[in-house]
């Protein structure tokens, strides 16, 4: 079975960028020239993905404008004849069928996942976090797609995570079943370095069974009061396999400000346009 469906949840609050997320959507905070968000969309194009479910909250709306038309900067840019800027306008806002649900209340990211259910319905489909980008020439999301259509189980992308953020992580416990891939034996979110069962992380990519939604409905509030995915998870491995895939491909966790830094300095560096330029500015800053 194809996996055709792709949920972004879009909903929280970005306070570790306050107070410039007060009125724009940390998923808007910009790479070079493009929206972090629009690099998760194009992940999820490039996988195969052809209907997109975007889960937003109140002061959202900006994503919804972005991978909106835009009549009047398109027609700006045609008298200008700047076609060019006018051609990337008009792809971003025919990518992909893209659909919008709010989530009323912050109330933790599997609610914010059981919001997608009546969109889902009995299919199987991926979710994406916006706080996540990762580059490889397979798409990680593509690369758990093929895992679960080998063996027809949920799948999670895992990655080892140093000492001090294992507390901020959903960290499992694994039995190896081949080279990079594991069955979840536990998953537990956000534990203690001392209780933690592992250093190996969920990171924000997944592709799951619609019967997450029934082990959502059934947990409670869990860490930081919010209901947790990773709650979900360990009921459903309780009845059915779920795999944990160490997926290739470099990882910048941009919801965290090193991370965002991180990742605009090497993707600046990545463009021919703005390399030398800047490789000449950061090697004046350490003599």
């Amino acid at each position: 079975m194809e996996v055709k469906k792709a949920v972004i949840p879009a909903a929280g609050l970005g306070t570790r960028f306050l107070p410039a997320t007060k009125s724009m959507p940390k998923e808007m905070l910009p790479l070079i020239d493009r929206p972090v968000i629009q690099y998760v969309v194009e992940e999820a194009i490039a996988s195969g993905i052809d209907d997109i479910l975007i889960i937003t909250g109140r002061g959202k709306r900006a994503i919804e404008d972005y991978f909106d038309n835009s009549p009047e900067l398109e027609m700006h840019l045609q008298q200008h004849h700047k076609e060019a800027l006018l051609k990337q306008i008009q792809d971003i806002s025919s990518m992909v069928d893209i659909h919008y649900i709010r989530q009323k209340e912050p109330k933790g990211l599997g609610d914010a996942v059981l919001r997608a259910e009546k969109h889902v319905g009995d299919d199987p489909f991926a979710i994406l976090l916006g706080d996540d980008i990762i580059v490889n020439d397979v798409p990680c999301t593509r690369q758990l797609i093929n895992v679960f259509q080998k063996y027809r189980c949920s799948v999670l992308a895992v990655e080892q995570v140093p000492d001090h953020k294992v507390s901020s992580y959903g960290i499992i416990k694994g039995k190896p079943v081949e080279d990079g891939l594991c069955t979840l034996e536990d998953i537990v979110e956000k534990p203690p370095l001392e209780q933690a069962p592992s250093n190996m992380g969920a990171i924000g990519r997944y592709v799951l069974t619609p019967e997450i939604f029934d082990c959502i409905k059934q947990t409670k509030r869990g860490a930081g009061n919010e209901v947790q995915l990773t709650d979900g998870i360990r009921l459903l491995k309780g009845f059915q396999k779920v795999y944990g895939f160490s997926f290739h491909g470099r990882r910048y966790d941009t919801g965290d400000q090193v991370g965002y830094v991180q990742a605009i300095v090497e993707f600046a560096l990545n463009n021919p346009e703005l390399r030398e330029n800047l490789l000449e500015h950061l090697k004046s800053l350490v003599k």
